[in-house]
């Protein structure tokens, strides 16, 4: 390899180079530079001691503490591994640093007469604690030394840095927000897999609605916005701009498909024929690729479509309704999965005994584990262990609340469905349909069954209970919130998201005997029962619980999963999106979310996308949210108890109080 402009090659075992103290020009950033997210890149390391800095060649040093430490200070690598987090905090957070380490990137867009403009954006890692003087000094090192033609703007990588920045002129600090620079992307993943299928290009919901039924496993659906009745098949793609948490991501998370924003896919079908095509789709991070296949392939009927869903059975015997809080996990049998997990929520919150440190204390080689970056997210740096279970779970009493409000069981759900000959006929009926896997019939005979429900009064007794339950609420006219929780759903291989309806806008005993009933006949909706046939899940064994609350209006709702969904490897960040109101917005698709990563080891946050709005949340909320995150982590530590890397899904709403309220808890499909 040849270089230019007077730089030194520091020979390697590999025998390929790094740049120290040349000028950089763009002939020299191509050859050095790899690719990420469809941009080139360069890293560099900026020696204050030596005044000097270092241009890594991407393939050959891929992280810069490890270039720092092995090839300018002389460690080994396993010196290097015995003090990792200390060395990182030296190179990443120390004031007084000897190292400033970034990444450049090359970016490009259009001048007034359509001509190309290239131009660098320069930013640190997001876990870097660059005070505003330093960013400056970084800024202008890098400006001086690079090809004067090419703009240069500094990009703050997290919100610490936008705060360090917002009295610094842009005049005197160009620089560019990550919203800005990747809010109009071209193409994004939404959830990462491979998938080869028949492309089904839908351009109108009214050309999806009259072709949705010959969708089979191996196609491929792309449209502006996925109706959240899509069935399962080998892969989705967007065409708008939509979040990863919504609920039809959430399903292809779920079932392990790939899914991905991809603007330009006119330009695509087009230029290389994809409609209806057999393609090759490829979804990743930092590299989305749909290429066209010369034939069909010989594809395998996938490991899903024979796959069997085991639930345990039902108790649908005599159980009393329940206050949220007295319920326990292993109430799921008699109440639903998500009336339990509330009620395990109020027992995390009260009792202030469980061990909320479990996915900390995880080996993270060569980190024996991550417990030191907990004390310093709780304020309690280099406590014991059983100070920062203490400290935990005081923070979480402090951060969230649990929902008030009662659980009806699923004997009232069978007392109901039992007392009228014409449902359990219409049962029958369906239950045969089922049997004789005639999927022509299954859609109608639901809705006739649901259209029955709705026409069919609840008996005396159950509705006495229902009402007696809440009479307080009930005389004081009070706004209520009817949400759906039954046994099908939220498990492994099964997530269920969004296919059973929860009603909020509830007031006095008809209307909610009504939404009782509208939350119990969702359990009977044509896709519902198509998905769980599908797995196997018997009409039998699938009740319904129903939760009912005092609905609480809210400044911000949203979802976080405690992980970053296109990222599965990033074990340090949560995914949060919020908007005002009530969070059925994100998911749903109905606007589009502020979108954050929150990192739960070295602390900071950043705005990956400011949604429809338009303009950032403020500092104090985003900090609010940041809190909000490591609360979600924390909780995972108790909910994934089988292994405490498996992801939580929670929806939650901020009070008018400033207070937090998680709504939902549940495994995030992964």
């Amino acid at each position: 390899m040849t270089l230019a402009h007077g730089g030194t090659r520091i020979p390697d075992a590999a025998g390929d180079g790094t740049v120290v103290g040349a000028n950089l020009s763009l002939p020299l950033f191509r050859t050095l530079s790899g690719v990420l997210a469809g941009h080139p890149y360069l890293k560099l390391v900026v020696d204050r001691a030596e005044d000097t800095w270092h241009l890594l060649d991407t393939r050959v040093h891929p992280f810069h503490v490890d270039y720092i430490a092995t090839r300018v200070l002389g460690m080994t690598p396993q010196q290097l591994d015995a003090e990792l987090d200390a060395f990182n905090a030296s190179v990443y957070m120390a004031p007084d640093r000897r190292f400033l380490l970034g990444v450049l990137s090359l970016h490009s867009d259009e001048d007034s007469d359509g001509a190309e403009r290239p131009f660098l954006v320069l930013e640190t890692t997001e876990a870097d604690t660059m005070h505003g003087p330093l960013l400056q000094d970084f800024y202008d090192y890098v400006r001086l030394r690079v090809d004067g033609r090419l703009p240069l703007l500094l990009k703050p990588a997290n919100h610490g840095q936008e705060h360090e920045l917002a009295t610094v002129s842009d005049a005197r600090l160009p620089r560019i927000l990550s919203q800005e620079l990747f809010g109009n992307r071209t193409r994004t993943c939404l959830n990462p897999g491979v998938a080869q299928g028949r492309l089904r290009y839908f351009r109108s919901p009214q050309e999806y609605r009259a072709g949705a039924a010959g969708l089979g496993w191996s196609d491929i659906v792309a449209m502006a916005g996925l109706p959240d009745d899509v069935p399962r098949v080998a892969g989705f793609i967007n065409t708008a701009a939509t979040t990863p948490l919504s609920h039809t991501n959430v399903l292809a998370s779920g079932w392990g498909i790939p899914n991905a924003i991809i603007r330009d896919l006119d330009a695509l079908v087009e230029r290389h024929g994809l409609d209806d095509a057999w393609v090759d789709y490829r979804v990743r991070e930092d590299t989305i690729s749909l290429e066209r296949l010369n034939r069909a392939p010989a594809l395998e009927r996938p490991v899903w479509d024979t796959q069997r869903i085991h639930i345990d059975a039902p108790l649908i015997g005599d159980a009393p309704i329940m206050e949220l809080r007295r319920l326990r996990s292993d109430d799921r049998d008699s109440y639903g999965t998500k009336a339990a997990h509330l009620g395990e929520l109020h027992h995390v919150l009260d009792s202030r005994t469980a061990d909320l440190t479990a996915f900390y204390s995880r080996p993270r080689p060569p980190r024996p584990d991550l417990l030191a970056h907990l004390g310093s997210r709780l304020g309690e740096p280099g406590a014991p262990l059983e100070r920062l279970r203490s400290s935990a779970a005081e923070r979480m009493a402090r951060t969230v609340r649990a929902p008030r409000g009662v659980a009806l069981p699923f004997h009232l759900h069978h007392l109901y469905l039992t007392s009228s000959p014409a449902l359990q006929q219409g049962i029958g009926k369906l239950k045969m349909a089922l049997e004789l896997d005639a999927l022509d019939m299954i859609d109608s005979l639901s809705l006739d069954l649901q259209h029955l429900m709705r026409n069919t009064p609840i008996p005396d007794e159950v509705t006495r209970a229902i009402t007696g339950a809440v009479p307080q609420l009930l005389a004081e006219g009070r706004r209520l919130v009817v949400r759906s929780s039954s046994n099908a759903e939220d498990l492994p291989g099964f997530s269920a998201a969004g296919i059973y309806d929860s009603v909020t806008t509830v007031r006095g005993e008809q209307q909610l005997m009504d939404a009782v009933i509208h939350v119990w006949a969702s359990l009977l909706s044509p896709r519902s029962v198509r998905m769980r046939h599908q797995v196997g899940i018997a009409l039998d064994d699938t009740y319904m619980g129903v939760i009912i609350q005092e609905y609480a209006s809210a400044d911000l709702g949203g979802v976080l999963v405690t992980c970053n969904p296109t990222r599965r490897e990033d074990f340090r960040n949560v995914y949060l999106n919020c908007t005002p109101g009530s969070p059925e917005q994100v998911v749903d698709g109905t606007v589009l979310p502020h979108q954050y990563l929150y990192n739960t080891v070295e602390g900071g946050g950043r705005t990956v996308a400011v949604g429809s709005s338009g303009t950032d949340l403020t500092a104090d909320t985003r900090a609010a949210l940041a809190q909000l995150a490591l609360a979600g982590r924390l909780l995972q530590s108790h909910f994934s108890k089988d292994d405490p890397d498996d992801a939580l899904d929670i929806e939650w709403l901020m009070t008018d109080e400033g207070a937090f309220q998680l709504v939902q808890v549940r495994p995030y499909a992964r």
